[in-house]
């Protein structure tokens, strides 16, 4: 590792500081009129998104000067740039400098991995867009197309896109032939970031991955904004962040709607906070699945917190593999509006995501203190609110304050609560049936 200069030491020292604590701090039981959203610490008011375009420089040591990819043979014209842009990012990495790709050009990429360590402040500048690579044969182990390994102290932001041209991906998808579920072969990841540490991802667009658009994957202090994620909303196991074995995280002023989970969080993952999300089409918010193939899981301080879902089939859910271990725990969802979304609060630890039936187990992951506050919207199904716990380990801590869910047209909604032991304060509706 390159030795870091005392300005990025500090800024890395603030930002650990500022992401490790602030997940500890309780947030305030709001007081809303309710008639009007989205919400902001107790206030309804309009929301406000950052230009897409613009570049948020939160790190504000001098860069090592600039390198372009054109410089080192990148054409757009629809050939292969795999290896001008494998030079171009050798030469930035050791000098600690910003790659740069330039706007009004698309440019075509095999799957390729850009390795660290660099030298700090490193950054990539994606002004353009970076198409894949639509022949299948190119994607030899069929996980990746494009990967950020063990990067730190990392930049990447340019208000460009990263298109994943998956069509060709999911009409081999069995989800888009058969009915589910079904066992589909793997598809690669659009972006993954492997194991880097401080890094910023902002002000960016992802379209049609050919399976998930943006996982962070193994990753500590990371901060992902302005981000617009994209793709239809019957394009199979699309999710649009999926967080993976990653410690303080924060997701916020983004706009993901997908086929799959806007935002998906599994095991090994702590201190996650997503912040002002728009979600939909898609299956909503996720934590999950777990335990599936009786793995043990550990999920813990995650906070959802002003988000609006539309359209989608499932708005804030923890799903669970019956034979699984582990916990999931200390969970907040606040200040969140639902649109005519099929399943608003959804708790599921009989998932069974597979063409056989899953068989009844004596154990499951434990989920515990999870809080429900302020979420408002209407349903389009009956069943507003689902807590199917497991009968071997019941959920516990579970909180209930100003929900409000109404039918999305005429009839009524229902709570259906099987092995929960739950509290609710305030406004409470539908409320569990006995």
């Amino acid at each position: 590792m390159f030795p870091q200069t005392p300005t990025i030491s500090l800024f890395i020292v603030l930002s650990s500081l500022i992401l490790c604590n602030g997940y500890y701090i309780e947030e305030p039981l709001y007081k809303t009129n309710y008639k009007h959203y989205p919400m902001h610490y107790g206030r309804f008011i309009k929301r406000k998104h950052e230009h897409f375009g613009l570049i948020t420089r939160a790190n504000r040591v001098a860069p090592r000067g600039t390198v372009s990819v054109d410089d080192f043979g990148a054409k757009a014209d629809g050939r292969d740039n795999s290896e001008a842009f494998g030079k171009a990012w050798s030469e930035a990495c050791s000098r600690g400098s910003i790659l740069v790709v330039p706007g009004n050009r698309i440019y075509r990429l095999k799957p390729t991995t850009f390795s660290g360590p660099c030298r700090p402040n490193t950054a990539f500048m994606l002004y353009g867009t970076i198409e894949a690579w639509t022949q299948m044969s190119a994607y030899q182990d069929r996980q990746h197309w494009i990967m950020f390994d063990s990067v730190s102290n990392f930049r990447v932001g340019g208000g460009g896109t990263f298109d994943g041209k998956g069509k060709k991906w999911w009409q081999n998808s069995c989800k888009a032939t058969t009915n589910l579920p079904c066992n589909d072969q793997p598809r690669p990841k659009a972006v993954t970031f492997f194991q880097c540490k401080n890094l910023e991802v902002r002000n960016l667009m992802f379209k049609d991955a050919q399976q998930m658009h943006l996982v962070f994957d193994g990753c500590f202090n990371v901060i992902a904004s302005n981000l617009v994620i994209r793709a239809p909303g019957d394009s199979p196991n699309t999710d649009g962040i999926h967080v993976a074995e990653t410690q303080n995280i924060v997701i916020s002023n983004s706009h993901i709607g997908t086929g799959d989970d806007c935002i998906s969080i599994i095991s090994g993952s702590q201190n996650v906070r997503a912040t002002d999300i728009t979600c939909g089409p898609g299956h909503g918010i996720s934590i999950g699945s777990l335990g599936a193939d009786k793995s043990e899981a550990e999920v813990s301080n995650v906070v959802v917190n002003r988000a609006t879902l539309t359209g989608t089939t499932n708005g804030v859910r923890i799903k669970t593999w019956q034979g699984g271990s582990g916990y999931a725990r200390n969970i907040k969802f606040l200040n969140i509006m639902m649109q005519n979304v099929t399943n608003p609060i959804i708790i599921d630890q009989y998932y069974c995501d597979q063409t056989k039936p899953c068989q009844e187990q004596d154990s499951a992951v434990q989920l515990s203190n999870v809080l429900y506050q302020n979420i408002r919207g209407t349903s389009a199904s009956e069943v507003a609110i689902k807590f199917d716990c497991s009968r071997a380990v019941p959920c516990s801590q579970i909180y209930l304050q100003d929900v409000i869910l109404e039918p999305q047209g005429r009839g009524g909604t229902i709570a259906t609560c099987e092995n929960v032991r739950y509290v609710n304060r305030g406004k409470f509706f539908p409320q569990c049936t006995p």
